[in-house]
């Protein structure tokens, strides 16, 4: 049985939150193996429209979405690491759906309907696994590193994401998809062993909780940024690689590659800014740099152009959850940050679950590249709902 962290101590950052990070990047790198391959296997290989591409990317937040509540209660009730430790034994069994469906690609429907259920168990281990993981370290640390636990945490996640749509692209290049599918089976035990030896941290089983309705409509301001920011990200994932093909610009492997470098410096030089200077202004000028970024995608004539706007939506985006994040945490107490963590979570997962079928309707109506036009739209209602009244 592990250790038991006493109520108030904590232990040095760093000695928590590597271990987490780690954890954390293997399990996002799952889902960028799929971000990488998913959307061409459907539309390529499946021969469905760009509709479909967008439902089967976005059924994973959305799945997410549906489940953070009662993973967030969970979190709450019964401790952060047994919450994280069931979202690893869950992506493996996604993992296993997964190659089952490339297994079955002359067989489309079966295929389509196997990448369905895997997208879903995805998406419920996605929940359990990232508030887990959060609560986790934020307990461990300190509620005043709060920001820092939310921002590290993020570069793992994208960092994950940058590397793994890249990497499943190559693996399905020279060896085919079912070995690029097969590592999600792989990674979680890596994810395990990282953070194995963490103490856990103590439940607090008699506290009387806030609803997570009264917890949504607390944080509402902070959430309804995030979702619309987080459409930026959601078409770039979802519909960059298509994009590319139809600009005859060749893979997309830099394209993610510079969206998660960027993000993931910005991450690392800035990590202390949401604590340093308030969420509040950390998150205003990372939206301005997000508009800019996604609107120079829409009027890019040329690869560089794209790959620029990619850049500045990863650094504009980067600090967005973190700024956030810090402002909704101060509203609760710290025997609900599982749930408020769920709740604030289910925002992003609303946006990406939203983003890919929208995407997809534009795409089919008029273009690849208009997708962008609507993500700058969105990053301006963020930028909006902000200003709207500071509080």
């Amino acid at each position: 049985m592990s250790r038991i962290l006493e109520k108030g101590q904590t232990i040095d950052f760093y000695k928590a939150t590597i271990p987490i990070i780690l954890s954390v990047f293997a399990i996002y790198l799952t889902i960028g193996l799929t971000l990488g391959i998913v959307p061409g296997f459907v539309q390529n290989d499946l021969k469905f429209n760009s509709l479909i591409v967008g439902f089967v990317i976005g059924l994973q937040p959305l799945t997410t979405l549906l489940t953070r509540a009662y993973f967030g209660k969970i979190t709450d009730t019964k401790g952060a690491k047994r919450s994280k430790l069931g979202g690893i034994i869950l992506v493996m069994v996604a993992g296993i759906i997964y190659v089952f469906a490339a297994s079955f690609a002359s067989y489309p429907l079966v295929s389509l309907l196997l990448l369905l259920l895997a997208r879903i168990v995805h998406g419920i281990a996605e929940s359990l696994l990232v508030i887990g993981a959060l609560t986790w370290g934020i307990g461990l640390v300190g509620h005043e590193k709060s920001g820092k636990v939310m921002t590290w945490n993020g570069i793992a996640m994208y960092g994950g994401i940058a590397v793994g749509a890249p990497l499943s692209i190559w693996i399905a290049k020279d060896f085919g998809i079912v070995y690029a599918l097969g590592m999600i089976v792989i990674l979680p035990l890596a994810s395990w062993i990282s953070t194995k030896k963490l103490p856990a941290i103590p439940v607090d089983k008699e506290h009387i909780r806030t609803p997570f309705y009264k917890v949504v409509g607390t944080i509402a301001k902070q959430g309804l940024t995030l979702a619309f920011s987080s459409m930026a990200f959601g078409c770039i994932a979802s519909f960059i690689a298509l994009f590319f093909t139809e600009k005859n610009w060749g893979d997309a492997s830099l394209a993610f590659m510079i969206f998660g470098l960027s993000y993931i410096l910005t991450r690392v030089f800035f990590a202390s800014y949401p604590d340093k200077y308030g969420g509040y202004k950390v998150a205003v000028v990372s939206l301005i740099i997000e508009v800019i970024g996604q609107f120079l995608i829409y009027t890019s004539f040329t690869k560089e152009m794209a790959l620029i706007g990619c850049a500045l939506t990863g650094i504009g985006f980067s600090l967005v959850f973190p700024s956030l994040g810090v402002l909704a945490i101060k509203k609760v107490k710290p025997q609900m940050r599982g749930t408020t963590l769920g709740a604030y979570a289910a925002f992003f997962d609303l946006s990406l679950g939203l983003a890919g079928p929208l995407a997809g309707l534009i795409a089919g109506w008029f273009s690849y590249q208009d997708i962008y036009l609507f993500g700058s739209i969105s990053c301006l209602l963020a930028l909006g709902t902000m200003l709207f009244k500071r509080d």
